[in-house]
């Protein structure tokens, strides 16, 4: 039903073929099933149209065309579930052209974005008709139990994988049958990978589960690769007609039961031996051996495929020497070795000057004309490169200019150079400058008395000094944007910090007693592992201890450790540290949450409350009473009115 991936090869007479060439065979034949627009340039274009040929190109997305309006009429709502996250970026394409609204997920989704869009499709009366995920995305708290309706869009090699992705649906809370749609493409390679799922399951049932162990290997060898993608080759190189139909969507489902009660009766009929070699082949128990097979002996022979109905897997070819080739020859050319390049010529016993020592810029000056007046005098001329631009040469004229024009410092500039040599921070190192900056990340440029503290060799007046003059005149650092970029790296995370101190006090601040009456609001987010009395346990003492402290989550664990209540809790005694952070973390970002819907409740409240003050104060209401003082002024504009009335006769 979907467009087949062509390939050419030679004919390996040794046999031996790569595994890895094999997987990637059986990867292109799995995408042939999916879509054939998941391979470059088989979508038609530019420019590049979402219309009907997204669904008359792929057969499966046509039976899910002609299924999903009919599950919609019904009232259910959908997760559809695929292995490739290109496939989601089609059936995206394919929801918005119809119009269906729709979430995705996969393991690139962010945290955030993966909490809301699961809070909209559960939500009541949510318009949210299909759910789209990655089959081996997700994890614990994804809770989809408003959906009846799971579809399979490609199954998994592993069959605990497609299980789980069902069970996304199958949660505490589902009050509706749950039905799985599994869509498999007739004599192709998928066929071949139901089965061997479905075997795994099968011996997982009759050994596994039974107490006794297996032995086999669960991974695929060449023979059953070479089997998997020669399955059906004969009816693809035979047909040459679309096989798309148009069939009722009921008929197509009746097809697919029937497959399945084959599929399920074949199963049957396998012993035990069949299913640890992971094979639906093996000849039925009437046979006398295994090599024999309608009524011809295999023992000794290899069949033979037909010529043209198969082709076998390309060989790759290594040459021993590419160079023979005119563009590799080209490629692997040595050039000539470079001239080495010429540093321009320096005075002898010129002082060390680092940027990061803050010499006055008058120094610079100084030494630059020195160094200037000692290339004259050595004849130096700077190197001309046409090839590098009129910019270029243009400096290059520039620094020449300088050497012609430069002339001998006078006394008086050798005493000022002498002078301003020690005027910068000449007792600061390298070693000192980046303590001073590891300093700034880690406690903020404001907190001077901490940054003293991790300078060694420095005291806090010299730290001071330096710090005035640093932020003065950063910019001449040559890095200053890798430094600047270090430092409010490190702000940021302290302010993070401040942040998350402030949401656990606030949360504290509304208990009397937070280590037993602390509640915290999971909405969908709970989670299996953990309970509430563990996640109180661990907010309270996390503020006890002080978030902001170094190996905090150790003295956490140890704090779990001695805790009388979780004596037996053998699961949070177990945890790590890096695992309590972690789960710290959730619980913060719900705080955080749970905080931030407060505030704008009572600024909600404030802004209703301040509406309604404004309506009861004199003037402000909507009777067209005036108040006092525009009575006042009505009746002095009554009386001046008379007064003229009078006057005029």
């Amino acid at each position: 039903m979907c467009s087949i991936f062509h390939f050419t090869s030679t004919v390996n007479g040794a046999g031996k073929v790569e595994k890895m060439r094999l997987q990637n065979i059986l990867m292109q034949l799995r995408k042939c099933c999916n879509h054939p627009y998941l391979f470059d340039g088989a979508e038609p274009g530019p420019p590049y149209t979402t219309d009907e040929h997204l669904v008359y190109n792929c057969g499966k997305l046509t039976i899910l065309d002609k299924l999903l309006p009919k599950l919609r009429e019904q009232g259910s709502r959908v997760l559809i579930f695929s292995q490739m996250t290109r496939m989601l970026d089609i059936l995206e394409d394919y929801c918005l052209w119809r119009q269906y609204k729709y979430c995705r997920l996969d393991g690139q989704t962010p945290h955030e974005d993966r909490n809301r869009q699961i809070e909209e499709y559960n939500m009541e009366g949510s318009e949210k008709f299909v759910f789209m995920l990655s089959t081996r995305a997700g994890g614990l708290g994804i809770n989809l139990t408003s959906a009846d309706v799971v579809i399979i869009y490609d199954s998994d090699w592993n069959p605990q994988m497609d299980l789980q992705a069902m069970d996304r649906a199958h949660r505490i809370g589902q009050t509706k049958q749950v039905r799985v749609f599994r869509l498999i493409t007739d004599n192709t390679v998928e066929e071949k990978i139901v089965e061997r799922a479905e075997v795994k399951l099968r011996l997982d049932k009759l050994v596994i589960q039974s107490g006794r162990l297996v032995d086999t290997k669960n991974q695929l060898n060449k023979d059953e690769m070479l089997n998997m993608i020669r399955h059906g080759a004969n009816h693809v190189f035979s047909s040459k007609d679309s096989e798309i139909t148009d069939e009722d969507i009921d008929t197509i489902l009746a097809k697919g039961e029937v497959k399945t009660e084959e599929l399920k009766q074949k199963l049957e009929s396998l012993g035990e031996s069949s299913l640890r070699a992971f094979s639906m082949d093996t000849p039925g128990a009437t046979t006398d051996s295994v090599y024999q097979f309608e009524g011809e002996d295999y023992r000794e022979k290899q069949k033979v495929i037909p010529i043209g109905s198969w082709i076998e897997p390309p060989k790759r070819e290594r040459k021993a020497n590419y160079a023979v080739d005119a563009y590799f020859r080209e490629a692997l050319r040595v050039s000539e070795p470079k001239a080495p390049k010429v540093q321009a010529p320096r005075p002898p016993k010129q002082p060390i000057v680092q940027d990061f020592q803050f010499f006055p810029p008058r120094l610079f000056e100084l030494l630059d004309q020195e160094i200037y007046h000692y290339r004259k005098t050595l004849g130096y001329k700077v190197p001309r490169n046409p090839e590098l631009g009129p910019d270029a040469a243009k400096i290059q004229r520039e620094e020449q200019r300088k050497i012609d024009d430069a002339e001998a410092l006078t006394e008086e500039e050798i005493q000022e150079k002498e002078q301003l040599l020690t005027q910068g921070f000449t007792n600061w190192t390298k070693r000192d400058f980046n303590q001073f900056i590891k300093a700034n990340e880690k406690y903020g440029r404001d907190d001077i008395e901490n940054i003293a503290k991790d300078v060694e060799g420095k005291t806090p007046e010299e730290v001071m000094e330096y710090s005035a003059v640093f932020w003065e005149r950063c910019h001449e650092l040559q890095d200053i944007d890798r430094i600047m970029g270090q430092i409010e790296r490190g702000e940021a995370k302290i302010q993070r910090r401040a942040s998350i101190k402030k949401a656990l006090d606030a949360k504290m601040a509304r208990y009397r007693a937070p280590f037993h009456q602390l509640r915290i609001l999971y909405g969908t987010n709970k989670g299996k592992n953990y309970v509430e009395e563990e996640d109180r346990f661990l907010v309270c003492m996390l503020h006890k201890l002080g978030f902001d402290k170094e190996n905090v989550y150790e003295e956490l664990r140890a704090a779990v450790h001695a805790a009388p209540q979780f004596r037996f809790d053998w699961f949070l005694k177990s945890r790590t540290a890096v695992e309590l952070q972690r789960r710290c973390n959730t619980l913060i970002t719900l705080i955080e949450r749970e905080n931030q819907e407060l505030e704008e409740k009572e600024r909600a409240e404030k802004k209703k409350k301040s509406g309604n003050a404004n309506q009861n104060t004199p003037g402000g209401n909507a009777t067209g009473k005036g108040t006092n003082a525009g009575k006042r002024k009505a009746d002095g504009a009554l009386d001046s009115a008379q007064k003229h009335k009078k006057k005029k006769k």
